[in-house]
């Protein structure tokens, strides 16, 4: 006999639409590296720099992924200094669980958009009507 459904479900897997992200990427310094028992190389300082300047840093910030996002400093940068095949490997997984693919994103529901003034403005009008000069 199935088991009747509950009174007011909650649904665990239910997603809201999709987070916008601003385009011009997360403002601000960037969080101090999390990794404090291995000191962080001029290369893995530079990438650092640059991956919480993206708008996906915008989410990570909110769901404090700073850990993740050192290990994947790290690891991209074994995958393309060492050119080790299994760093590269992991490299591409973390892409995905941090949005930095296009299909990462879409899955994740994730869009990134310009905050434009013009899309803010009246839409303009015609009044009056259009006679035909003959």
């Amino acid at each position: 006999m199935p088991v009747p459904p509950k009174p007011d479900p909650i649904r665990r897997n239910a997603r809201v639409g999709p987070r916008r992200l601003p385009a011009e990427g997360r403002q601000g310094d960037p969080p101090a590296w999390p990794l404090s028992d291995q000191s962080q190389s001029d290369l893995e300082e530079e990438l650092w720099a640059e991956l919480w300047a993206t708008p996906q840093a915008v989410m990570w910030e909110q769901m404090g992924w700073t850990r993740v996002v050192a290990r994947y400093c790290r690891i991209v940068l074994a995958a393309e200094v060492l050119l080790s095949t299994q760093a590269l490997a992991e490299a591409r997984m973390l892409e995905d669980r941090l949005g930095l693919t296009p299909r990462a994103m879409r899955s994740l529901l994730w869009e990134i958009v310009a905050d434009d003034p013009a899309e803010k403005r009246e839409p303009t009008t015609v009044r009056g009507r259009l006679r035909a000069v003959g």
